[in-house]
């Protein structure tokens, strides 16, 4: 079973940032897509970010766009999500996830299309 480890949470005041990894225990993550979503307090889970296995592909939640970037390193099987100007809105549980693919796009946005999880970060954004 895969495993999936997220690290880097912690609380920042508003306008900073953080960078999150997700490694993976992985065999086949070069050929799995990662993403990464969130969970709110009173919110459903949704989809942030997300990146294929060849690292070329994204999709993007508007409410992010220019602040955060995911990355991967597929050789350590590792991905990361780096979150810049964050507000009190960013605050709540980060989770990575992965799915593998045949191709590399599209890039799934459904919590329900990923196979693996990890057990979140939290994240919080407070003055």
């Amino acid at each position: 079973q895969v495993q999936l480890v997220e690290s880097g949470g912690g609380l920042v005041q508003p306008g900073g940032s953080l960078n999150l990894s997700c490694a993976s225990s992985s065999r086949s993550f070069d050929r799995e897509t990662m993403a990464w979503f969130r969970q709110s307090s009173g919110k459903l889970l949704e989809f942030v970010l997300g990146i294929s296995y060849t690292g070329g592909s994204t999709a993007i939640l508007k409410s992010v766009k220019g602040r955060f970037t995911i990355s991967r390193d597929n050789e350590k099987k590792v991905a990361f999500l780096q979150m810049n100007n964050l507000t009190t809105e960013d605050t709540g549980v980060y989770y990575c996830a992965a799915r593998r693919q045949s191709i590399p796009v599209p890039i799934k946005t459904l919590p329900s299309e990923y196979e693996s999880w990890g057990q979140g970060a939290q994240v919080t954004v407070s003055s």
